[in-house]
């Protein structure tokens, strides 16, 4: 135990107090006791504070502590503001991604840029090497427009429901109970007879359609501006023309069957252009197509021409006159949707003709469409109206080929002096024009395999063999002249898979 003892006397410390405790500035004692011994020492002590460096500490720099600012408080973190801090950085993050990205397109534009740029100068580039050897010939499609200005459609007249037997038939029935049609209302009578599918039932149950209502439904199909009475009124037609024997007579005894004159006039009530020449200029016009009714006279002239057996309507002069029609609006690229039906119709007036009449009106029909057709794709495009593979519409396609060639060449008599002049065509001549070249290659296809009796004349075959060779071997691959590789290819695929 250390004990010091100041003027107020002695007092005990412990070891660990004797140099840190603060006593007054004075001298003071101590004792100290070492078993027997007693020490007893006199030393002068400073006051010192408690929290200053001792002397060696002072001198070391080592162990010198950095200097605590008590003033400064120690600020408390909240959860808000963690949250702002970590949205902040977020925002940062966000932000400078959508910098590296706008950087990032930029280049990609500028990519972009330099990519099309240099498309320009080899596309401009080989457009001048074009240019050398020629300029560009335009070549219009194929297309006339064959209708013109409409006018106006004829009133629809009902007719009696009392002076016919066929209608009265239907009122004293006892499903007119049922369906209770009043025939005060002539109009709706007779619509909805037609419409609901009742008048050609009571045409098969009476075998008899009399002449005001035979008037009434084929003045309906023609002209009327409802869909719904165009329709059912072409199938009322259509049901009591047809027959499942052909050799039988019609099923139905009908008073009144229309003339091709009634068929004509609606034509021309259509706005048909019967006296038009087929120019592609005609495209541009701004003449509105003809009505949906059209469509209905396509079904009646089909349906007319299957009863030839039964009961013929037109003349071979009138029949002759239907195929040139539709082979006309065939060329008008308006009627594309309807191709099915101008097709089947096509069929049916082919098929309309004897054996005796097809001969001479084949060739009158190649002739009328020849005069009218000009002389570029739409001459091509007549012949391939004519579809079918029967041997009819070949030789109507035959014909057809051989008129078009004939007034493509002035003073020219026979197909002979045509195939003539092919042979002797220089194609290194650069005023060569292959597009004309083409439509008589094709012509010349069509007239000669499209025409049995060819294959009888062996001179034709053979001249025609050798203009193809010549059209597949004197033309360049490289010629670069509008439509030479056409011919090229056209006469080469003729020569080693259709010859």
């Amino acid at each position: 135990m250390t004990t010091h003892r100041n003027r107020m006397g002695w007092h005990h410390l412990s070891p660990s107090k004797c140099l840190l405790c603060t006593f007054p500035d004075s001298q003071f004692s101590l004792k100290v006791y070492f078993g027997n011994f007693t020490v007893k020492i006199k030393y002068r002590l400073c006051l010192m504070d408690m929290d200053d460096p001792l002397d060696f500490e002072v001198e070391d720099d080592l162990l010198k502590s950095p200097t605590i600012n008590n003033n400064k408080r120690k600020k408390v973190i909240g959860l808000d503001d963690l949250l702002k801090d970590h949205y902040r950085e977020q925002n940062t993050l966000i932000e400078k991604r959508k910098k590296q990205a706008k950087a990032k397109n930029k280049r990609s534009y500028d990519d972009e840029d330099r990519k099309e740029a240099w498309l320009t100068r080899i596309v401009d580039k080989c457009h001048n090497q074009l240019k050398a050897f020629g300029e560009e010939q335009e070549i219009p499609l194929w297309g006339v427009k064959v209708f013109g200005d409409q006018k106006a459609f004829p009133s629809l007249d009902f007719p009696d429901i009392g002076s016919c037997n066929l209608l009265q038939s239907f009122l004293n029935n006892k499903l007119n109970s049922v369906v209770e049609l009043a025939a005060d209302r002539g109009d709706i009578f007779l619509e909805g007879l037609l419409v609901n599918g009742w008048l050609p039932k009571l045409a098969f149950l009476c075998g008899h359609v009399e002449k005001p209502v035979a008037i009434w439904a084929f003045n309906t199909m023609l002209y009327s501006s409802k869909e719904e009475l165009r329709n059912s009124s072409s199938d009322f037609w259509c049901a009591i023309l047809s027959s499942k024997n052909e050799v039988d007579p019609l099923s139905v005894k009908i008073d009144w069957l229309p003339e091709y004159t009634d068929l004509r006039r609606a034509l021309d009530i259509y706005g048909f252009l019967f006296k038009f020449c087929a120019e592609p200029k005609n495209l541009d016009s701004d003449i509105r197509g003809p009505p949906q009714n059209l469509r209905a006279w396509v079904k009646f002239v089909t349906a007319c021409c299957l009863i030839r057996s039964k009961k013929p309507i037109f003349s071979t002069a009138e029949a002759e006159e239907i195929v040139e029609i539709i082979i006309c609006i065939l060329l008008d690229r308006l009627f594309q949707g309807l191709l099915v039906l101008l097709n089947d119709c096509m069929q049916a007036i082919v098929n309309y003709f004897t054996d005796q009449e097809w001969c001479s009106s084949c060739e009158n029909i190649a002739k009328f469409i020849a005069c009218r057709v000009s002389k570029d794709l739409n001459c091509i495009q007549a012949i391939d109206c004519v579809s079918g593979v029967g041997s009819r519409c070949k030789q109507l396609k035959s014909a057809l080929a051989h008129q078009s060639l004939l007034s493509c060449f002035d003073g020219v008599n026979s197909g002979e002096e045509i195939l003539r002049s092919f042979t002797a065509i220089n194609f290194k001549d650069k005023s060569c024009d292959f597009f004309k070249m083409y439509i008589h290659l094709v012509l010349t296809e069509n007239w000669v395999l499209s025409n049995s009796l060819i294959e009888d004349n062996p001179v034709i075959y053979e001249m025609f063999c050798l203009f193809l060779r010549h059209c597949s071997t004197l033309i360049s691959a490289t010629d670069l002249r509008s439509y030479a590789s056409k011919v090229r290819h056209r006469a080469s695929y003729l020569l080693h898979f259709s010859i």
